[in-house]
């Protein structure tokens, strides 16, 4: 695992490096020499105004989203879940479609606060109804519900918005992007993806006892109530900060922690830190190709993460459905 971490880090840097160098405005070695000499220059407004927040932006959505995914397939003991299936995300995307149309966006910070609001109500709910109903394939079913009513509510805001202008603010933040994306949104993103880190942590060692099957880890000693609490928790916090600053991005929760999972074993405990990593630098490197691609306009960063994911989901529910056969 020390391994797959440093070679994750360092993979990590090599796409931030890149993702540094390359980019719509081209700068010359003398320019970037300049920029690192004097970062008030405009070509160190450039790098380091412009380049890096969306890097390191990118960088803390994709490990929140990767994080988020490994909590709740651990959880579930199920492959295919991620904080779209259990309705997190839609849930964000309601809460900050309503504030961009109520005005909020003209505000700092209340777009963000709003599609947090939203996840938290959505992650209340989960663990409520957890607490409840203790079948893994009910809570799927209750955030598949969830999701379903939050997309429709938000697609209603949506053609009910008075104004144009909100209606493409609500379009263009649903599509998902680092764009233009500040140092303030980097501060604001980032203290929720480690307090999501700590109480997954606190979570790992019952994911892991989980594994084994619910009996099992009920005899060990092990309080299904508390895990359950605690990882929705971490789950619905790292998706809904995710989604409060980059909009809907899909499939890296799903993605990261199947792409690691085999370097641990299937250690549900242990894969949680390498799925955000991988989280972290698949959204980088899928920005660096987004914003590469030679469009008239820039790709948005959900629409190129759904048009890579999709295939991946549709084979891996190809393979689960092989497992189940057998």
């Amino acid at each position: 695992m020390t391994r797959l971490t440093v070679f994750l880090i360092l993979a990590i840097l090599a796409a931030s490096g890149l993702a540094l160098t390359f980019g719509e405005a081209p700068l010359s070695a003398a320019q970037y020499r300049l920029a690192f000499a004097d970062p008030a220059s405009l070509e160190g407004q450039v790098l380091w105004q412009v380049r890096a927040p969306r890097i390191a932006c990118a960088l803390m959505v994709g490990a929140a989203l990767g994080l988020s995914g490994a909590v709740l397939q651990g959880l579930l003991r199920n492959p295919l879940a991620d904080p779209g299936v259990l309705g997190v995300s839609a849930a964000a995307a309601l809460g900050a479609a309503f504030a961009i149309v109520m005005g909020g966006a003209a505000l700092p910070g209340v777009v963000e606060v709003s599609a947090l609001a939203g996840a938290g109500i959505a992650g209340a709910a989960l663990v409520i109804f957890a607490a409840r109903v203790r079948a893994p394939e009910a809570l799927i079913l209750f955030g598949v519900a969830l999701s379903s009513f939050a997309g429709a509510a938000t697609a209603l805001i949506f053609n009910l918005s008075p104004s144009p202008i909100a209606s493409a603010e609500v379009m263009s933040w649903l599509l998902g992007s680092v764009q233009n994306r500040s140092w303030f949104d980097v501060a604001w993103v980032t203290p929720m993806v480690l307090i999501s880190g700590v109480l997954a942590a606190f979570a790992a060692s019952g994911l892991r006892m989980l594994a084994l099957g619910e009996e099992t880890a009920a005899t060990s000693g092990l309080s299904m109530g508390r895990l359950r609490t605690a990882a929705l928790i971490a789950a619905a916090l790292a998706a809904g900060a995710a989604t409060a600053v980059a909009g809907v991005i899909g499939f890296v929760g799903l993605a990261a922690p199947h792409l690691v999972r085999r370097a641990v074993r299937g250690d549900p405990g242990r894969v949680l830190l390498p799925a955000a990593l991988t989280g972290g630098l698949i959204l980088v490197a899928a920005d660096l190709a987004a914003r590469l691609t030679p469009t008239d306009q820039e790709l948005k960063l959900g629409v190129f993460t759904a048009l890579v994911g999709a295939p991946l989901f549709a084979l891996i529910a190809w393979r689960a459905a092989r497992e189940w056969r057998l």
